[in-house]
């Protein structure tokens, strides 16, 4: 962030999300005080807290959009999450409390990551060598199979173990025929030979794929449930060369990574800088949940509340701070109001913004001006099957009109239902586009009417299908 100003952060939002410059200006600014904190001495940085932002309008105006960007341009833990999905404590249900595990296991994820970039190169080089000692010995023993050092012969009268084997020797062979199989290895002649590699398992919840995949899955009491706290094992796998390639060199890397140092800074990073979004946090607002009738609203917002208001909350890590964790929440608030929330949780939100309903002409500009705008993302997805897609701007007029109708005749869901127009628009093209690779379809306001107008007719299809 010390590169962007609030303005620069306007104008990155300002690629993918039309109007809405409030919501912007808010979101910029109190990203922008997440840098000035961090220049100000400890003894006053520890009581300058975050001003957290809740964002009113209707649905399909943007709010989720902004939050989605916001997590491109930061280099900070996000998360965003649903407030629907918490229940009040003592019921069935994900606790509030999961929002800090996320947003740990999100933090670690991108410090994992950077770490292992730093050692990427290392790891290639281990795992190439690892790589040609596999294929070597298979290579040189094709017909036999590999015991494992530790491994054990039992006798055939008896399924307790005699004695423990040595571990396995390599057979001795010339040099040039190693350099012979790492020649064929780099010609990638050898991709689609199975091999059979040695893989160390899980450790820390890492896996090889990514770190603390259901790290936080709650199975079992204490540390039992987790695979954090696997004990080190080894595993073999059987898999063509390639990918044999891909998963030694995570394997490398994992190794050469200090996990002590990757868990304190994730902590430190969710602490000082994590960013948590709260969708539909006016489905809380009220005396009952939605989803239950024994469940209320309030309890959950009062469970909410230390979480933004700042606790330690305890993890398989240790404690969390949430004292400066930005929350941005956001909700529709069609039968409620703000003012509606518990004084306490309101109290916690000073920064409020609301977001406009969108016009004819936003919705022109989301299917046409926007980074990777919808009419865009269609071009490109048919130019893979080899067929040109050319929209003419009347076409474009028309998508808009229909988008607007449907949403003042139906339930309005903003640029949302521009996506719904479109596919309806492009489904026979999209169809037909794999046998006419070649062609050009061309997408003009009488297209756009020949598709939708016999749904525009009949008011009880359209709520079905647009």
């Amino acid at each position: 962030m010390e590169n962007l100003s609030p303005r620069q952060v306007v104008a990155e939002l300002d690629k993918y999300i039309v109007g809405q410059d409030a919501a912007k200006r808010a979101v910029a600014v109190a990203l922008r005080n997440r840098y000035r904190r961090a220049q100000l001495p400890p003894e006053v940085r520890r009581d300058v807290l975050p001003k957290n932002i809740l964002m009113i309008g209707p649905t399909g105006v943007g709010k989720t959009e902004i939050a989605r960007q916001v997590a491109h341009l930061l280099d900070a833990p996000f998360i965003k999450v649903e407030a629907t999905r918490f229940t009040e404590a003592g019921y069935v249900g994900q606790d509030v409390e999961t929002i800090v595990f996320d947003l740990v296991e999100a933090a670690i994820d991108m410090v994992h990551e950077t770490r292992m970039k730093v050692v990427q190169d290392r790891a290639e080089g281990l795992a190439k060598e690892r790589l040609i000692g596999y294929l070597f010995q298979q290579m040189n023993n094709p017909a036999g199979t590999r015991r494992r050092a530790g491994s054990r012969r039992r006798s055939p009268r008896s399924a307790e173990p005699v004695e423990p084997l040595a571990a396995p020797v390599e057979p001795v062979l010339p040099a040039v025929e190693r350099k012979q199989v790492a020649t064929m290895l780099e010609a990638a002649q050898l991709d689609d030979t199975m091999v059979e590699i040695e893989l160390s398992a899980p450790t820390f919840g890492l896996g090889l794929e990514g770190p603390f995949d259901g790290a936080f899955s709650g199975e079992g009491d204490g540390m039992e449930g987790s695979v954090a706290f696997a004990a080190p094992q080894k595993r073999v796998r059987r898999v063509p060369v390639k990918e044999a390639r891909r998963l030694l060199v995570r394997d490398e890397a994992n190794k050469l990574v200090d996990w002590d140092e990757v868990i304190d800074e994730a902590i430190e990073r969710a602490e000082q800088s994590g960013v948590v979004f709260i969708d539909e946090i006016d489905k809380i607002v009220g005396p009952r949940i939605e989803s239950g009738s024994d469940v209320s609203g309030e309890g959950v917002q009062r469970d909410l509340l230390p979480i933004v208001e700042g606790s330690a909350v305890m993890t398989r890590f240790g404690p969390v701070k949430t004292d400066h964790m930005l929350f941005i929440a956001a909700g529709a608030f069609y039968h409620h109001k703000p003012s509606e929330l518990i004084p306490e949780l309101q109290g916690r939100f000073p920064i409020r913004v609301e977001l406009e309903s969108l016009s004819r002409e936003a919705f022109r500009k989301i299917l046409t001006d926007t980074r990777n705008s919808l009419i865009t993302q269609a071009r490109l997805l048919l130019a893979t099957e080899g067929v040109d897609l050319v929209v003419t701007d009347d076409a474009v007029d028309r998508l808009a009109d229909v988008a607007m109708q449907v949403n003042e005749t139906t339930e309005n869901i903003g640029a949302r239902r521009l996506q719904t127009v479109l596919e309806r628009v492009l489904e026979e093209v999209s169809f037909e586009a794999s046998e006419h690779k070649g062609q050009s379809y061309l997408i003009d306001a009488a297209y756009v009417d020949a598709r939708v107008q016999p749904l525009l007719a009949n008011v009880d299809l359209t709520r079905y299908i647009l």
